[in-house]
């Protein structure tokens, strides 16, 4: 009888966890960390090192729309790729492809030149940093867009704490350098155009069946077309830079949007979105690494202690959802991601679209 009892309250515990935290549990317990960790920390070391990258090639002379379109040119070659090896199919649903240019125009076109364009400002470290507060800009998109999700004062407390980071990175104390509070603001900009995105795919593009790469392969290579057009309005006829900083670009859009997606989906097979999505608190760490070591960045102070309040403000929004979306199914994630679960981190659990910094 006791037995019995101490059973029911077992189960009665487990439920109270909720669906959610029971599967990442589960799967935690059942896969070998030995299995995915080592391309989860790699997927963390390309991300954070990514902004590395741009700052080369902006120095090089690559204009920000420049360094914005190879990056979508060379990840959507490697995305057809995979579609192609994998042999997925293409949706012929027009809405499909419809908000697919929406979501590649806020989720690539339009945040990677102006993180490109940020980047001509403020160090890369500094970038890094920006990108962490993605989560909370999805977070403000959800509150606004879908109705249904309502602020509690831990997701509110995990804003206002992700804002008392920002200001420290800046150093309002001080007044602030012209240049600092420039990039930065365009900087923030950009991410506030990821949190938009990420939103807009939750809404739009979070049910059916359509394979997660493809569904990216086809987002990014609208945007690879946009910039194709905008580019030159925007940043002159493309010049070569020399080989160091175009293999930079090749790197970044070929294994930072193509290979790094495919690996991240192996962690996110292996234990699920949730755990997966916190790959975004360890990208300012090897912006950091990257951007000191081998770019010779300075790292002041309030740069390391406003990260750890802005990555603390997105722990704190991280609860669980009001309630489930509807065709939620198992899980996955590219980057970090805001909460009620991260629209990104809805979206690859129903698709497996990975989220991207």
């Amino acid at each position: 009888m006791k037995r019995t009892t101490r059973n029911a309250r077992q189960e009665t515990h487990g439920k109270s966890k909720g669906p959610e935290v029971a599967s990442s549990v589960d799967a935690l317990s059942a896969v070998p960390a030995k299995s995915w960790v080592p391309q989860f920390v790699i997927c963390s070391m390309i991300w954070g090192s990514g902004f590395a990258l741009i700052k080369i090639g902006v120095e090089a002379g690559i204009e920000p729309g420049w360094v914005a379109f190879w990056r979508c040119f060379f990840g959507a070659l490697v995305l057809w790729g995979l579609v192609l090896v994998r042999r997925l199919g293409v949706p012929r649903d027009l809405r499909v492809w419809g908000h697919a240019l929406v979501v590649g125009t806020v989720l690539n076109a339009f945040p990677f030149t102006l993180f490109a364009w940020g980047e001509k400002y403020i160090t890369s470290v500094t970038a890094g940093v920006w990108n962490s507060t993605i989560p909370l800009f999805t977070l403000v998109w959800v509150v606004v867009m879908l109705p249904d999700e309502k602020p509690t004062l831990r997701r509110l407390l995990g804003i206002a704490t992700g804002l008392v980071g920002a200001l420290v990175v800046l150093g309002v104390w001080s007044g602030g350098q012209s240049s600092l509070m420039k990039g930065s603001v365009i900087c923030l900009v950009a991410t506030a155009s990821y949190g938009l995105g990420y939103t807009y795919t939750r809404r739009f593009l979070s049910g059916g069946d359509i394979p997660a790469i493809t569904l990216t392969a086809i987002q990014v290579s609208w945007a690879a077309l946009e910039l194709a057009v905008c580019a030159p309005m925007l940043s002159g006829t493309p010049h070569w830079a020399g080989t160091g900083p175009m293999a930079g670009m090749v790197v970044l859009g070929a294994v930072g949007t193509g290979l790094a997606y495919m690996w991240n989906l192996s962690v996110i097979r292996a234990v699920g979105s949730t755990v997966a999505s916190t790959v975004a608190y360890l990208t300012p760490l090897w912006a950091a690494i990257v951007g000191v070591f081998f770019l010779d960045e300075s790292l002041g102070w309030n740069t390391v202690v406003g990260a750890v309040l802005i990555v603390s403000g997105v722990l704190l929004t991280r609860t669980a959802p009001s309630r489930p979306v509807a065709g939620a199914g198992a899980g996955t994630a590219d980057e970090a991601e805001a909460v009620p679960r991260p629209p990104e981190e809805e979206k690859e659990e129903e698709t497996g679209q990975p989220a991207r910094s």
